[in-house]
C-alpha cells in the first residue's frame, strides 16, 4: 500500500486551520496539527481525521515564541513522527497559526506590532527553516496571508504589513527552494466567519452584512471555503503552481 504523505498545519485546532487539516486528510494525507492551548479541540480534529482513515497527531506550539521552534521539531515533532507515522520526514508545511490585534494606525502600540512580527512574519520564516531539515524534496509550503494586502481596511495596518511581508517571503522561498523541487504558495482569505477577534465577522450582524454587500458572491467567507484550496496545493495535481498568491475571498472589493 502506498504510504501517505504528511502535512504539518500550524494552528490546526480551530477555524481555518481545522478545515485545512480535515481537507488534507480528505486528500489522503496524514496530518500533524499544532495548537496553542486547547488540547480538547485539537484532539477532536485528530479524531475527525482518523475517522477519515488517515493518521493524525496534535502537538502544542506557541508560534509567538521563536525560541520554541527548534525544540518543537527536535523534542516533539520528530518523536511523534517516529512513533505514530513510522517516519522521520514530512512533505508539506502550512503556516496558518495567527491572531489579530486591530488598532487604528495612529494608536497601534509597539507591543502589538512586535506580537504581529513574531506571529505572522518570524514564525513562517523560522518555522519553515526548521521544517526544511526534515522535509522531503518535492514537497511544498503554503503560507497564509489575507485579502487585506490588496485592499486597505482601517485598523489592520500592522497585521496587513506582516502579511505583505509573508507574500514577498513566499516568492523568495519558491525561488530558493526550487532546487529541491519544493513549491511555495500563499493563500489569502477574505473576511471569514471564525472566532478570531471574538467572532468579529461571524457574530457582528452589521459587519457581516457590510462585507457581504461588498463581495461579488454576496456573502462573507466560511472556513470551509479555504481548507480545500490549501489541501489542493498540497497534492501532485498542483505541482506546477509555484510562487503564487491565490486570494480566496468570493470577489470582495473588486
Amino acid at each position: 500500500m502506498k504510504k501517505s504523505k504528511i502535512a504539518v498545519v500550524t494552528g490546526g485546532s480551530r477555524g481555518l486551520g481545522r478545515d485545512m487539516a480535515v481537507n488534507l486528510a480528505k486528500k489522503g494525507l496524514d496530518v500533524v496539527l499544532t495548537y496553542q492551548s486547547n488540547v480538547t479541540a485539537a484532539q477532536e480534529v485528530v479524531a475527525e481525521i482518523e475517522a477519515l482513515g488517515q493518521k493524525a497527531a496534535a502537538i502544542p506550539l506557541d508560534v509567538s515564541d521563536y525560541e520554541a521552534y527548534e525544540p518543537f521539531f527536535r523534542e516533539r515533532l520528530q518523536p511523534a513522527l517516529a512513533e505514530k507515522f513510522g517516519t522521520s520526514t514530512i512533505d508539506y508545511l502550512v503556516n496558518n497559526a495567527g491572531s489579530i490585534s486591530p488598532a487604528p494606525f495612529a494608536d497601534a502600540s509597539i507591543s502589538d506590532f512586535k506580537d504581529m512580527i513574531h506571529i505572522h512574519l518570524m514564525a513562517p520564516f523560522f518555522i519553515t527553516q526548521q521544517a526544511l531539515k526534515i522535509m522531503n524534496d518535492g514537497g511544498g509550503i503554503v503560507n497564509i496571508s489575507t485579502g487585506l494586502t490588496r485592499f486597505a481596511t482601517p485598523g489592520f495596518a500592522a497585521y496587513a504589513a506582516m502579511k505583505g511581508g509573508v507574500e514577498v517571503l513566499t516568492k523568495y522561498m519558491a525561488r530558493e527552494l526550487g532546487q529541491r523541487k519544493i513549491r511555495t504558495n500563499v493563500v489569502a482569505p477574505g473576511a471569514i466567519e471564525t472566532d478570531i477577534m471574538g467572532g468579529f465577522v461571524r457574530d457582528n450582524a452589521g459587519m457581516n452584512e457590510t462585507i457581504a454587500a461588498e463581495t461579488a458572491l454576496g456573502r462573507v467567507g466560511l472556513p470551509t471555503d479555504i481548507g480545500a484550496v490549501v489541501a489542493f496545493l498540497c497534492t501532485d495535481e498542483a505541482y506546477w503552481i509555484n510562487a503564487q498568491r491565490i486570494e480566496v475571498s468570493g470577489g470582495v472589493h473588486i
